[in-house]
């Protein structure tokens, strides 16, 4: 039976309003980006991320949607929150008072979220007077004496220190209002719509780069094969499943014999989506970004270790993708929970015993899943971005940037999707028990 009119018209009527109020939130973080840091030479600023594109505060300039280039409101991003985020996950693991709080259900959890954003605060003071001190010694370089910080002192370190502080703790705010009330994951879009909006700029400096003779014209068709394949490969592994096979008993409910259907446990290749390569990025950035800012020889030898493009970051940044690949996966997917709810509502996988067995089997293939899902994102993650290591590429082409907007786009249009049919199948059932009351009355 089809659902009336006017029912079908309320539905996409909620949906069309979670995405119209989603954007409209990405709008206002735009628009947040544009507004500059007082105290900054904006001209000075844009010869020094000129000449430095391709190091540390490239890649961060791409995480943060541009905002660090014009060093605005915005100018850390998300990443304070990010990194508050994976700590709170370990110490959950380890602190006994964070695990009972994570078991106390959604009380416990609106706790430890509360715990996050405290750390992210804490986080962004500590980082924002890092950087306002690190910029009162820089210049705008390539030979210019130009200083990027206008008037030095506390009262510049001051306001920078609130301003970007409060500049993260909006866009905190911006992304959890987007998950409760827009669609898909608030924190993912923000730096999906960061990474997209810098789309134009890194397509011109790409042209301008052939141009100037930086880079053979035979190379643009390479660049957009490479490109197509590793888009073609992303999709394939994020819409991949391991479908097991899931059977239930037949029993009888009352009067009526329920059960015997089948049906199917889907689990993905990558459980954990994007979050590896950004959790990954965000710690593999600390290293840089402080030894950019603290002239110190020790923190220094630190940091050249670990920069963009050399063998360490690349072998470290690999470990940290498939690190994060399991335990993402171990904190958001539980087969004892799993295998728990199947044997009650009277499932069972066909040959496996249910209860203990049923946990083990499903622990051993998402094992094997996640090792394939760790190879996949890494491959997908490093290889590109050696390939434009060498061609002196913007960071928007690399195999991380990629991963994040086609897995984002994925995870938003899959949850659309979701919504409309369980929209449309809430409708349905409430139809047919309308139905069902006006048989019964008449």
């Amino acid at each position: 039976m089809a659902l009336p009119v006017q029912a079908n018209t309320a539905k996409y009527d909620e949906l069309r309003k979670k995405i119209i109020f989603t954007l409209l939130m990405l709008a206002v973080y735009r628009v947040g980006v544009q507004i500059p840091t007082p105290g900054i030479n904006a001209d000075a600023l844009a010869q020094f991320f000129a000449k430095n594109s391709q190091t540390i505060f490239g890649m961060v300039n791409m995480f943060s949607g541009g905002a660090l280039e014009k060093f605005s409101i915005f100018a850390l991003g998300i990443m304070p929150y990010i990194s508050a985020s994976i700590i709170f996950q370990l110490l959950t693991v380890v602190v006994p008072q964070l695990e009972a709080l994570k078991k106390e259900g959604e009380a416990g959890r609106r706790k430890i979220t509360q715990y996050t954003r405290y750390a992210t605060v804490a986080l962004s003071i500590v980082q924002s007077l890092f950087i306002s001190i690190g910029l009162e010694g820089m210049s705008a370089g390539g030979g210019s004496t130009e200083m990027i910080v206008v008037d030095p002192g506390w009262s510049f370190r001051i306001m920078t220190v609130l301003t970007l502080t409060s500049g993260t703790a909006f866009i905190m705010w911006l992304g959890e209002q987007m998950t409760e009330r827009g669609i898909g994951n608030g924190i993912s879009l923000i730096i999906f719509a960061g990474i997209v909006a810098r789309t134009p700029a890194a397509i011109v400096n790409t042209f301008k780069m052939v141009s100037t003779g930086q880079m053979m014209a035979i190379f643009l068709p390479v660049l957009l094969g490479m490109m197509v394949v590793v888009i073609g490969i992303i999709i394939y592994f994020e819409t991949a499943q391991r479908r097991i096979p899931i059977q239930y008993a037949k029993r009888m409910v009352g009067r009526q014999l329920m059960g015997g259907q089948q049906t199917h446990l889907p689990l993905k290749i990558n459980m954990a989506g994007v979050i590896p390569p950004i959790f990954a990025s965000s710690i593999m950035m600390f290293p840089g970004t402080i030894g950019q800012f603290v002239q110190i020889d020790a923190v220094q030898r630190v940091s050249a270790l670990f920069a963009w493009g050399t063998p360490l970051y690349t072998v470290s940044y690999v470990a940290m993708i498939v690190f994060f690949c399991f335990f993402y996966t171990a904190v958001t997917f539980n087969p004892n929970d799993i295998a728990e709810n199947l044997k009650k509502n009277g499932g069972f996988v066909p040959g496996i015993r249910p209860g203990q067995r049923t946990a083990e089997f499903i622990d051993k293939l998402t094992v094997r899943l996640t090792v394939i899902g760790a190879m996949y994102v890494s491959v997908v993650c490093i290889l590109p971005e050696i390939l434009i290591q060498q061609a002196k590429l913007p960071f928007f082409f690399g195999g991380t940037a990629l991963l994040i907007v086609v897995g984002v786009s994925i995870d938003t249009m899959t949850k659309i999707e979701s919504y409309t049919v369980q929209q449309n199948y809430d409708g349905f059932v409430k139809s047919q028990r309308m139905r069902r009351n006006r048989s019964f009355n008449g």
